[in-house]
Parts: C-alpha cells; structure tokens; sequence
C-alpha cells in the first residue's frame, strides 16, 4: 500500500500532539531530512516547537509502535551522557500510515567518542533477570523473536541464529551443504560462548548510522532492543566502522569488556551477516558461510 497524502498525516499529528499537550498544535512547515533508505522522515515546525516526523505506508504494522518500545526502555537505562530521544507517540499502519513523532534533535558537537561509550556502558549495566524482550521488533526489516529464556546460550541459539535461519528458508532459501554447516554451529554454540553475563539492556542494531552528533551530545537512534549479552552488541558495531578508539575505552572504563571478547566476536557478527543476506542477499550468504566455519 502506498499513501501520498501528506496533508492526512499532518492533520492525524496535529490532533495527536494537541491531545498530548492539552493545547492546539498546529504545523507550520516542514523539512524533509536525509539519511533513511526504508521511512519518510521530516522536520515539522509547530506552534509548540519542533518534531521529528517518521511514516511508512509499506512496512509491517507494528514497526513504529514496537520501535517506541525500544526508545522508551533505552529511556529508561540512560544517563545525561547519551541522549535517547523521547518519543510522543506511535501509530500502528492501518488505512493511513505507520507514524512516529519523536522529539527533534538539533545536530552539533564533533568528536562525541568519549560520551558515547560511557554512555553505552551505562545503559549495558541495566539488566534483566533472563534474556528478551517484553515483545518481539524488528532488526531493520527483520522480525527478532525475544521470548523470554533464562539462559544466553539457548536465547542466541534458537531467538537469534535459528530463528533468522527459519525466516531466510522462507525468502532466501540456503542449499542443504551450506544449512548442513550452520545447523552444526547451533550445535557448538555451547562451546563456542563460556562467558556467562546477567541479561544487559542493548541497542540491538548500532552501527554508525544508527548513532548521531548533537547538540545535546551522542544520541541513539533506530534501536531493536532486547536483554542480551552485551557482546552481542559489538557485533554490529565493529562490522562497519565508524567507532574510534576512544568510544572503546571509554566504554571499557565504566564496564570492561572480558579481554578475549574479540575471540568471539564473528559469532555475534554472524547475527547481522545473515540478517543483511534475508533483507538483500547477495555476497552476504559467501561471509556467513566463512565466519560459520572459522567457529567449526
């Protein structure tokens, strides 16, 4: 379904925002921003100040609503060092659009390194009795079942690499060679993962476009959280780059990684390789299979 009509948008936000502060909102212009490949986004000007706008007439239904919930339980875990913007309300896509309306973060600041990973530290160090979510998102496009287990080992297991290869067999399917070899590194993960943590509150998705400068100082955007062992969370970060060595011991200052977490890093990579191969397969599939068998 495809919806153009940005006048019934704005018209759904205006009674939204006047309902949520008790006094007439109205639009006065807007700004299309750069920087999504899968939303529209916009700056909205108002009598009560500035937004940020984001709707999709093509996505799954609950994408926003269940990205709020991510927002708001960062909200929860962070500090005056990372910003998490507060979310003012969320719509689920029905016969108009999927609509978000965040608070607008100005952009500014330069090198934010430092804050970052402190920042990030802190809100790894808000934890959970067993690893989840209170419902299932999405990584981009990609459903993450977060049923509640007690163990990490068993969560990653079958939440996060067997659940995804379930979905890929639906889309993409994997020859029988190829699932042969990831269905024996399900079967290692036992061995492969030693270091049991408590369950850490992560961002899920946090790669350098999922991490803005403003003027506020560092600010997370985009999250698919879940309570997961935190390296979990170095996998997408250290897949692109984008993340200084100041970010690195900055974090480990409040919250030392184990010194061989790197040992492991790859498995948690793994994650995201096979997710960008479901959303846009290609030479994904070729770098899954290398890092399955680096484990075996």
């Amino acid at each position: 379904m495809r919806f153009n009509n940005q006048n019934v948008i704005f018209a759904e936000v205006e009674h939204r925002l006047s309902d949520i502060f008790k006094e007439a909102v109205k639009i006065s212009s807007s700004k299309t921003l750069s920087g999504g490949c899968i939303n529209h986004a916009s700056k909205i000007e108002t009598n009560l100040g500035s937004f940020f706008l984001k709707w999709n007439s093509n996505c799954e239904n609950d994408m926003f609503t269940k990205e709020a919930q991510s927002l708001n339980e960062l909200n929860k875990a962070s500090n005056e060092l990372l910003k998490i913007p507060r979310v003012f309300f969320a719509k689920e896509l029905d016969e108009t659009p999927a609509v978000l309306v965040m608070e607008y973060l100005e952009p500014g600041g330069s090198d934010q390194s430092e804050q970052l990973g402190r920042g990030l530290a802190h809100i790894h160090k808000y934890h959970e009795d067993n690893f989840g979510f209170h419902d299932d998102n999405y990584c981009g496009a990609t459903n993450q079942c977060n049923e509640w287990k007690s163990n990490w080992i068993e969560f990653f297991r079958d939440n996060r690499l067997g659940y995804l290869l379930k979905l890929i067999q639906l889309s993409r399917p994997i020859g029988s060679d190829y699932m042969k070899l990831f269905d024996a590194l399900l079967t290692r993960i036992n061995r492969l993962i030693l270091n049991e943590e408590k369950a850490s509150l992560i961002h899920g998705d946090l790669w350098s476009g999922n991490y803005m400068l403003t003027a506020q100082g560092p600010a997370l955007i985009d999250p698919a959280a879940s309570y997961s062992h935190r390296e979990m969370e170095f996998g997408i970060i250290t897949m692109f780059g984008g993340f200084s060595a100041r970010f690195y011991d900055a974090y480990n200052e409040v919250f030392p990684l184990d010194v061989d977490w790197r040992e492991r890093n790859q498995l948690y990579q793994l994650y995201h390789v096979l997710n960008h191969y479901c959303l846009f397969g290609g030479a994904y599939l070729q770098q899954a299979v290398s890092i399955a068998k680096r484990y075996l």
